[in-house]
């Protein structure tokens, strides 16, 4: 190992296994990354030598291992910043993420290095097709990075993308403190009638960590969905909502300090900006160079298709709603009377459901159907260097019986962890310098914890969360691909990332899939036969609303950067947007744009509509086991050699005809989702 890689310096440069989060500290990060740059710039230096052969080996290779270690120092930095948030790391971590993004420009815009790389892709004749796929996305990505302009436009650029990285750093900042900076608190329990008891025992235990009597309410999302779904008080009702849509806004009861107005304000022009230095009209076109959908305009046509498609189902499940309460709905009664018409409509609920869903037993089933399909085995191992005391670790082994990868998971919400679920790189596939290295993988989310009294029971949503950032962590570690680059999730389309995800989300959803996930907490009893039924009959319910909703959110993302230069303001398309998609009128507080942080912070610009792009090839993948069997090997096997095991070493249409034998379409999406009745 190269002698900058020296643990004496810092944990994080010990790169023998998984990262020592145990061991990092925020004074540790900087010489970390300082000496992984230092070994980054002279690994450049080496391969363009004039005594170098210019070819794969003596070029690409030595790169590839030089971007999976510079990787392997940060990503435990990233992943500390989101689930373990200080001020000390937050600083280093800003300072830190300046300094590569500086260094990441510097190889985008190596002319040398571009020149090697179109010599290698255009005159070596003997790649392999992974080869030749990471040398056509490493072009790709020289030609995105600016290695095409004049030195100025050059220089300009970087600082373009070092601007971007701390804004965008910074808006997701000012979304996690202002919703841990937000609570409730009262001692009047007559205001807290229909919210679960986990959620009021979470409440209690979180107003005696304060020391306060009653209860302490916070705005994680399990929290503040109890209280959106389940709270008869519709004033307290609305106080959460109000809480929620105003977050990061000047809008609500919050501080103004962490308004995200500016923020996106300066983030757009910055976007548009960039863009137009390459060459491109918009951001959006910029984007969706590296995607599977060809333009701005076939992707706004895709979701005003499927908006057409879901309106009727939507106004029908609106007026339900409204038939049921009697009156006209406001946004934060939505989530209460759909949880009373399901009650009614499918004798079920959430809290009915929950007791059947202890955690543990969620798992075992969602491995047993994994290993089931893909014959693969997973066991939980002892988690080596773990962050926090919920942190848990699993191995997967492959169908050879050798190890695949690890993945840990870090399931549960509380103060300074970022809300969601992802499923990110800790360790990524590296073969070429390391044949046995396995990758390591990050699953996480923010469930209700376990209580004095029960263990952690989750909402068949939670369930479906699960499986879903599950499907990622199949797609990381089954990959059979030896390059860093395209292994795993690594050069695999944007639009096409979510198809193992969202593929997954399926198996939650099956009659011969729910006895084996399920088991009463109390008695190990699978949930019943009728109530499966009912669960089944209920998959649909609101499908229209729910689609019309992420819908709303795509078009907003992929207008606000296709329209930037027009000098119409976010806001301004935001209600355009609603005013064309939604049936159900927005708050007129809602700031939604200032918490969406998958478009601000993450890797979704002009990109949101992804989920639903992807949704239709995970239909369509998932209906090949309709036509078989739900649990059917062979057909599993086919998925995990055509789409898994090849990460982004293929093309991504090419894996899903290779594996479907056809084209996508949109009906088994139409079907799933119950939009195909007049």
């Amino acid at each position: 190992m190269d002698q900058n890689f020296d643990r004496a310096i810092s944990p994080l440069l010990d790169l023998s296994d998984v990262p020592a989060f145990d061991q990092i500290t925020a004074d540790s990060v900087e010489p970390a990354l300082n000496r992984a740059l230092t070994y980054g710039r002279e690994t450049i230096a080496n391969v363009l030598q004039d005594n170098q052969p210019t070819d794969f080996e003596h070029v690409v290779a030595p790169l590839e291992i030089m971007g999976h270690r510079l990787e392997r120092v940060w990503a435990p930095v990233s992943h500390l910043n989101a689930v373990k948030n200080s001020d000390d790391l937050r600083d280093v971590y800003n300072r830190c993420l300046e300094k590569l993004t500086q260094y990441w420009s510097e190889v985008g815009q190596n002319q040398e290095l571009y020149k090697a790389y179109l010599k290698i892709r255009d005159e070596q004749h003997n790649l392999d097709p992974a080869q030749q796929r990471l040398l056509d996305l490493a072009v790709i990505n020289f030609e995105l990075e600016g290695v095409g302009l004049a030195d100025e436009q050059r220089r300009e650029y970087a600082d373009i993308k070092i601007e971007l990285s701390a804004l965008q750093s910074k808006f997701e900042e000012n979304v996690l403190d202002c919703s841990n900076a937000w609570s409730f608190h009262t001692e009047d329990k007559s205001r807290l009638g229909g919210i679960p008891e986990n959620a009021l025992n979470r409440a209690a235990g979180e107003a005696v960590q304060r020391k306060l009597d009653g209860w302490c309410f916070t705005l994680d999302f399990p929290t503040y969905n109890a209280v959106m779904s389940h709270a008869s008080d519709s004033t307290l009702r609305k106080l959460f909502h109000d809480a929620w849509v105003t977050r990061a806004s000047t809008a609500g009861d919050h501080d103004p300090k962490y308004d995200n107005t500016p923020v996106i304000e300066q983030i757009l022009p910055l976007r548009q900006q960039a863009a137009e230095l390459l060459g491109y009209a918009d951001y959006a076109e910029y984007s969706l160079a590296r995607k599977m959908a060809e333009s701005g305009s076939e992707v706004e046509a895709f979701l005003r298709d499927l908006a057409a498609r879901s309106k009727n189902a939507a106004l029908r499940e609106l007026a339900d709603l409204e038939n049921l309460a009697g009156t006209r709905l406001q946004p934060w009664d939505i989530s209460y009377y759909s949880e009373r018409l399901r009650e009614a409509r499918f004798e079920i609920s959430d809290e009915l459901l929950r007791p059947y869903f202890p955690l543990e037993k969620a798992l075992a089933g969602l491995f047993s159907i994994a290993e089931r399909i893909f014959a693969i085995s997973i066991r939980e191992i002892p988690p080596v260097h773990a962050w926090h005391d919920d942190v848990r670790m699993y191995q997967i082994d492959g169908p050879d019986g050798q190890r695949a990868g690890r993945f840990y998971t870090d399931l549960f919400a509380r103060q300074k962890k970022r809300g969601g679920a992802w499923m990110g790189e800790c360790v990524g596939h590296n073969r070429l310098d390391n044949p046995g290295g396995a990758a390591v993988a990050f699953l996480v989310c923010n469930f209700m914890p376990a209580d004095a009294d029960k263990p952690a029971l989750l909402t068949h949503d939670e369930i479906v969360t699960l499986f879903h950032e599950f499907g990622h962590t199949l797609h990381m570690l089954l990959s059979k691909v030896p390059y860093p680059g395209v292994a795993g999730i690594n050069g695999v389309p944007w639009d096409a990332v979510e198809l193992p995800s969202q593929f997954m989300e399926n198996f939650a959803w099956q009659k011969e899939t729910l006895p084996l996930i399920s088991g009463h907490y109390e008695s190990g009893e699978p949930i019943p036969g009728d109530m499966v039924d009912r669960l089944l009959g209920s998959r649909t319910f609101n499908a229209g609303l729910q689609s019309l909703r992420q819908i709303e959110f795509a078009l907003f993302d992929m207008r606000i950067h296709r329209e930037h230069k027009s000098g119409v303001s976010f806001t301004t398309i935001l209600d355009d947007v609603r005013k064309e998609i939604a049936v159900i009128p927005g708050a007129a507080n809602n700031r939604f744009a200032n918490a969406f942080s998958h478009v601000f912070a993450g890797g979704y610009a002009a990109g949101y509509y992804s989920y639903k792009w992807a949704e239709v090839l995970s239909a369509d993948a998932f209906s090949a086991f309709e036509e078989t069997a739900i649990l059917d090997d062979d057909t599993g096997n086919r998925f995990r050699s055509s789409v898994l095991e090849r990460g982004g070493a293929v093309d991504a249409m090419t894996a899903f005809t290779e594996f479907r034998g056809r084209a996508p379409t949109i009906d088994a999406l139409v079907r799933h989702n119950g939009l195909n009745q007049p």
